[in-house]
């Protein structure tokens, strides 16, 4: 991969991250490919096959991997419209969760390009979200990301993001940091 391609696309993601953390949320989603697909899930606790821990009757629950799956439920399956929708809810005051709103830092790390395929790039990356409010509320979400950004009008856009989250128990806090 060219080092100038590498260069381009952690720029890229490290400007999503200062226009998250400084709430310029309508610069953001200008940053998505209108045909976007946002999914976000989380580790479930399985079992490998070679498992001798625990008895399990049904061999379909035996999954060497973690993650979840398309077909599971996720945390997020969201499009730009409904993302907008998000941001919009945050313009009218009525979002108490975010009364006053939350202080967060977007952490992006280990970011590798993959594989570029015309005008895709395939981008694997880690993120630790912090996010703090009011005086004592404090949470911390680490996970890993797969994106497809797209060459639009010569610069980049998000036209697909996976994310999985570690943890696999949340409480129900505001996960709105993630958009």
């Amino acid at each position: 991969m060219r080092e100038e391609v590498i260069r381009e696309v952690e720029q890229f993601l490290y400007r999503e991250a200062r226009l998250l953390d400084e709430r310029r949320f309508h610069e953001w989603l200008d940053l998505f490919t209108d045909d976007v697909c946002y999914w976000m899930g989380a580790r479930s606790n399985r079992y490998p096959r070679t498992s001798k821990a625990i008895s399990i009757l049904s061999p379909n629950r035996y999954i060497e991997d973690d993650k979840t799956r398309d077909d599971e439920l996720s945390i997020f399956d969201e499009t730009k419209e409904t993302l907008s929708g998000r941001v919009a809810r945050l313009e009218t005051g009525m979002a108490w969760a975010e009364d006053p709103p939350s202080r967060t830092r977007h952490l992006i790390t280990n970011i590798e390009v993959a594989g570029e395929t015309g005008a895709e790039l395939t981008v694997y990356s880690n993120f630790i979200v912090y996010r703090s409010r009011a005086e004592t509320e404090q949470d911390v979400y680490v996970g890993a990301r797969q994106d497809l950004l797209r060459r639009v009008e010569g610069g980049l856009k998000i036209a697909r993001r996976k994310m999985t989250l570690d943890q696999n128990v949340l409480s129900a806090k505001n996960l709105s940091i993630f958009f």
